[in-house]
């Protein structure tokens, strides 16, 4: 019986091991954008991802190590041995098995508050280039971009220059959304009544896939839209182009309202943005009818008084 229980846990312990080989194989060719940062954001996020990880594995791969040692060392169809250790204490063990994992956690509770602070989704990036404002709008379950600077809107999908600051402020008019641009860093939620921001800079061209990573319905999985790098002629001259072509249908407060409606797997589009306060008005809908809203500018507040749809 001893012996026929030692082969299975030996068993179990092969079977392991070629589990996690299975898996490896099958994940060493997938391209997982949080590890592929395209923006300066995300790649400082890689860099503390790391560290964290290099600094846990100085316990965790001993602890493994240990692990499979103790299991072989005291098997179950080992000869028996008598217990009976040559002492009863050992003070330099017990600091080095308790210094050690506190010195990490501690290196690592550093590490991560100036990281985070640094990674202040409110903090302005330093650039040459003045950043491009966008408002993002969650609908159910598509999205909504805004540029009031330049008079147009797109759904599912956002232009966004590279090397060039973009300022991202957000909210909702569905469910509690979260906007996550993995290759470019940080999530965030967005959240009805409520303007959050988030700054964000590509360093390189391409098209990168963005989520919402909050369920909020069946539509969920399809809540996804595309963020297009591209250089910094290019993108203005998509403004321009967009600008000038005048069969683009308007995007206003009557013509957000079909939006509304929960709808999966919306294409993506264009409009020209006739109401720069579009995003005040749909803040404004869910503190009621007449409050102050914040503009996003600092220091700044614009009274609203607006009817949203019609109704409250």
């Amino acid at each position: 019986m001893k012996r026929w229980r030692g082969k299975a846990e030996w068993l179990l312990f092969a079977a392991i091991i070629v589990i996690a080989v299975i898996i490896w194989l099958l994940v060493r060719h997938t391209n997982i954008d949080v590890l592929s940062p395209q923006g300066v954001i995300a790649a400082q996020q890689k860099t503390l991802l790391i560290v964290a990880l290099l600094m846990s594995a100085i316990v965790i791969i001993p602890v493994f190590f240990m692990l499979g040692f103790f299991a072989y060392k005291y098997r179950a169809d080992k000869e028996p041995e008598d217990y009976d250790p040559e002492w009863k204490e050992n003070s330099k063990l017990e600091i080095v098995w308790w210094g050690i994992p506190m010195a990490i956690i501690g290196v690592l509770a550093v590490i991560t508050w100036f990281t985070s602070h640094s990674l202040d989704p409110y903090k302005s990036i330093a650039s040459k280039h003045p950043a491009v404002n966008v408002q993002v709008v969650a609908l159910q379950w598509k999205w909504l971009f805004l540029y009031p600077d330049d008079g147009l809107a797109t759904v599912n999908y956002v232009m966004m220059p590279k090397d060039v600051p973009v300022r991202f402020r957000l909210t909702a008019d569905a469910p509690m959304s979260a906007f996550w641009i993995p290759s470019l860093g940080s999530q965030i939620y967005n959240m009805n009544g409520m303007s959050s921001e988030l700054n964000l800079m590509a360093t390189k061209n391409g098209t990168y896939k963005g989520y919402s990573t909050n369920i909020n319905g069946e539509g969920y999985s399809d809540m996804k839209f595309d963020a297009k790098v591209v250089s910094h002629d290019a993108f203005h001259d998509w403004i321009t182009r967009k600008q000038q072509n005048l069969s683009l249908p308007a995007m206003n407060v009557s013509s957000i309202m079909p939006r509304r409606t929960p709808s999966p797997n919306n294409p993506q589009a264009t409009y020209h943005l006739q109401d720069n306060a579009l995003y005040q008005t749909i803040l404004a809908h869910y503190m009621g009818a007449s409050t102050s809203v914040s503009t996003g500018q600092t220091g700044t507040m614009n009274t609203m008084n607006m009817t949203y749809g019609g109704h409250n």
